[in-house]
Protein backbone atom coordinates (compact mmCIF):
# COMPACT_ATOMS: atom_id res chain seq x y z
CA UNK A 1 0.00 0.00 0.00
CA UNK A 2 1.60 3.53 -0.90
CA UNK A 3 0.26 6.86 0.82
CA UNK A 4 1.65 10.01 1.58
CA UNK A 5 2.93 10.91 5.22
CA UNK A 6 4.07 14.20 6.88
CA UNK A 7 8.20 13.58 6.65
CA UNK A 8 9.53 12.82 10.10
CA UNK A 9 12.41 11.54 11.61
CA UNK A 10 11.32 7.83 11.68
CA UNK A 11 11.59 8.18 7.60
CA UNK A 12 14.31 10.55 7.59
CA UNK A 13 17.28 7.54 6.75
CA UNK A 14 15.22 6.20 4.20
CA UNK A 15 14.74 9.53 2.42
CA UNK A 16 18.75 10.06 2.89
CA UNK A 17 19.25 7.00 1.21
CA UNK A 18 17.40 7.70 -1.94
CA UNK A 19 19.03 11.02 -1.73
CA UNK A 20 22.55 9.29 -1.44
CA UNK A 21 21.50 6.94 -4.37
CA UNK A 22 21.36 9.56 -6.75
CA UNK A 23 17.57 10.26 -6.89
CA UNK A 24 16.53 13.97 -7.16
CA UNK A 25 12.91 15.33 -5.36
CA UNK A 26 13.01 18.21 -7.75
CA UNK A 27 12.07 17.96 -11.56
CA UNK A 28 14.20 20.96 -12.24
CA UNK A 29 17.29 21.64 -10.14
CA UNK A 30 17.81 18.12 -9.79
CA UNK A 31 21.55 16.75 -8.15
CA UNK A 32 22.10 20.46 -7.28
CA UNK A 33 18.82 19.88 -5.24
CA UNK A 34 20.07 16.55 -3.78
CA UNK A 35 23.30 17.71 -2.48
CA UNK A 36 21.70 21.01 -0.54
CA UNK A 37 19.31 18.39 0.91
CA UNK A 38 21.96 16.19 1.71
CA UNK A 39 23.80 19.10 3.45
CA UNK A 40 20.92 20.48 5.11
CA UNK A 41 19.99 16.84 6.81
CA UNK A 42 23.57 16.11 7.96
CA UNK A 43 23.70 20.05 9.18
CA UNK A 44 20.36 19.96 11.42
CA UNK A 45 17.88 16.91 10.38
CA UNK A 46 14.77 18.35 12.41
CA UNK A 47 15.55 21.88 10.85
CA UNK A 48 15.36 20.58 7.51
CA UNK A 49 12.46 18.53 8.05
CA UNK A 50 10.43 21.71 9.28
CA UNK A 51 11.60 23.75 6.04
CA UNK A 52 9.12 21.13 4.44
CA UNK A 53 6.18 22.24 5.73
CA UNK A 54 5.37 25.75 5.42
CA UNK A 55 1.86 26.48 4.82
CA UNK A 56 2.28 29.83 5.82
CA UNK A 57 5.27 30.81 3.29
CA UNK A 58 7.46 32.09 6.48
CA UNK A 59 10.69 30.45 4.91
CA UNK A 60 12.71 32.11 3.04
CA UNK A 61 12.51 33.13 -1.01
CA UNK A 62 13.22 30.75 -3.89
CA UNK A 63 15.76 30.57 -6.22
CA UNK A 64 14.82 30.52 -9.49
CA UNK A 65 16.87 28.41 -11.89
CA UNK A 66 18.31 31.30 -13.61
CA UNK A 67 19.39 33.10 -10.42
CA UNK A 68 16.64 35.17 -9.77
CA UNK A 69 14.38 34.83 -6.33
CA UNK A 70 10.72 35.05 -5.55
CA UNK A 71 8.66 35.32 -2.51
CA UNK A 72 8.04 31.77 -1.25
CA UNK A 73 4.54 30.47 -1.39
CA UNK A 74 2.91 28.47 1.45
CA UNK A 75 3.39 24.68 0.62
CA UNK A 76 4.49 21.91 1.40
CA UNK A 77 5.74 18.39 1.12
CA UNK A 78 4.59 15.01 2.04
CA UNK A 79 6.40 12.01 1.08
CA UNK A 80 5.41 8.78 -1.24
CA UNK A 81 5.99 5.99 1.42
CA UNK A 82 5.29 2.39 1.20
CA UNK A 83 7.03 1.08 3.78
CA UNK A 84 10.45 3.20 2.75
CA UNK A 85 10.70 5.88 1.04
CA UNK A 86 8.60 5.74 -2.80
CA UNK A 87 9.38 10.01 -3.38
CA UNK A 88 7.75 12.92 -2.93
CA UNK A 89 4.86 15.42 -3.77
CA UNK A 90 4.43 18.82 -2.90
CA UNK A 91 1.43 21.19 -2.82
CA UNK A 92 1.76 24.94 -3.06
CA UNK A 93 -0.56 27.97 -3.22
CA UNK A 94 -1.19 31.70 -3.01
CA UNK A 95 -3.90 32.17 -0.56
CA UNK A 96 -7.23 33.94 -1.53
CA UNK A 97 -7.21 32.76 -5.25
CA UNK A 98 -6.43 29.33 -6.85
CA UNK A 99 -4.33 31.28 -9.48
CA UNK A 100 -0.66 30.65 -9.58
CA UNK A 101 2.10 33.69 -10.44
CA UNK A 102 3.68 32.91 -14.09
CA UNK A 103 6.96 31.78 -12.39
CA UNK A 104 5.32 29.30 -10.51
CA UNK A 105 5.41 25.65 -13.11
CA UNK A 106 1.89 24.55 -11.03
CA UNK A 107 0.71 23.88 -7.59
CA UNK A 108 1.89 20.60 -7.49
CA UNK A 109 4.98 18.62 -8.03
CA UNK A 110 5.94 14.66 -7.80
CA UNK A 111 8.74 12.67 -8.38
CA UNK A 112 9.08 8.89 -7.92
CA UNK A 113 12.45 7.18 -7.10
CA UNK A 114 13.55 5.44 -10.48
CA UNK A 115 13.47 2.02 -9.29
CA UNK A 116 9.44 2.00 -8.09
CA UNK A 117 8.59 3.52 -11.33
CA UNK A 118 5.40 1.72 -12.90
CA UNK A 119 3.74 0.46 -9.97
CA UNK A 120 1.21 3.64 -10.37
CA UNK A 121 2.27 5.56 -6.95
CA UNK A 122 2.78 8.98 -8.27
CA UNK A 123 -1.22 8.06 -8.78
CA UNK A 124 -2.03 7.54 -5.99
CA UNK A 125 0.22 10.18 -4.84
CA UNK A 126 -1.03 12.96 -6.63
CA UNK A 127 -5.17 11.37 -5.51
CA UNK A 128 -4.49 11.65 -2.28
CA UNK A 129 -2.86 15.00 -2.81
CA UNK A 130 -5.67 16.35 -4.47
CA UNK A 131 -7.50 15.99 -0.87
CA UNK A 132 -4.80 18.17 0.42
CA UNK A 133 -5.69 21.11 -2.14
CA UNK A 134 -9.11 21.15 -1.57
CA UNK A 135 -8.23 21.18 2.40
CA UNK A 136 -6.47 24.20 1.86
CA UNK A 137 -9.51 26.14 -0.28
CA UNK A 138 -8.33 25.08 -3.80
CA UNK A 139 -11.14 25.04 -6.54
CA UNK A 140 -8.20 23.60 -9.17
CA UNK A 141 -4.90 22.67 -9.50
CA UNK A 142 -2.45 23.15 -12.68
CA UNK A 143 0.07 20.43 -13.52
CA UNK A 144 2.41 21.16 -15.93
CA UNK A 145 4.85 18.19 -17.77
CA UNK A 146 7.35 18.24 -20.09
CA UNK A 147 6.43 17.51 -23.63
CA UNK A 148 8.06 14.39 -23.81
CA UNK A 149 6.94 13.07 -20.08
CA UNK A 150 4.61 10.72 -21.01
CA UNK A 151 4.22 8.98 -17.46
CA UNK A 152 3.78 12.18 -15.86
CA UNK A 153 0.90 12.80 -18.25
CA UNK A 154 -0.71 9.62 -17.54
CA UNK A 155 -0.96 10.45 -14.06
CA UNK A 156 -2.35 13.76 -14.46
CA UNK A 157 -4.97 12.21 -16.80
CA UNK A 158 -5.51 9.36 -14.49
CA UNK A 159 -7.11 11.47 -11.87
CA UNK A 160 -8.78 13.76 -14.05
CA UNK A 161 -6.54 16.48 -15.74
CA UNK A 162 -7.48 18.30 -18.73
CA UNK A 163 -4.99 19.47 -20.97
CA UNK A 164 -5.27 23.49 -21.13
CA UNK A 165 -2.56 23.19 -23.84
CA UNK A 166 0.86 23.86 -24.52
CA UNK A 167 2.54 26.68 -23.01
CA UNK A 168 6.65 28.31 -22.92
CA UNK A 169 8.28 28.58 -19.53
CA UNK A 170 9.19 31.61 -18.04
CA UNK A 171 12.64 32.67 -18.99
CA UNK A 172 13.72 31.64 -15.40
CA UNK A 173 13.10 28.14 -16.86
CA UNK A 174 14.85 28.73 -20.07
CA UNK A 175 11.48 28.96 -22.35
CA UNK A 176 11.14 25.71 -23.29
CA UNK A 177 7.66 24.40 -24.14
CA UNK A 178 5.25 22.29 -21.64
CA UNK A 179 2.26 21.34 -21.25
CA UNK A 180 -0.43 22.21 -18.61
CA UNK A 181 -2.80 20.63 -17.13
CA UNK A 182 -6.01 21.44 -14.44
CA UNK A 183 -7.75 19.40 -12.09
CA UNK A 184 -11.19 20.57 -11.32
CA UNK A 185 -11.43 19.98 -7.36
Amino acid sequence: MVEIVRPALKHLPSYKAALERGWSPDNVRLLEATREQLAAIAEDPVAFLASLDDPEAKGPRIALPDGTTVPRLPGFRRWIWDGEIAGSIGLRWQKGTSALPPHVLGHIGYAVVPWKAGRGYATEALRLMLDEARAVGLDYVEITTDLDNLASQKVVLANGGILVGPFAKTAAYGGDESLKYRIDL
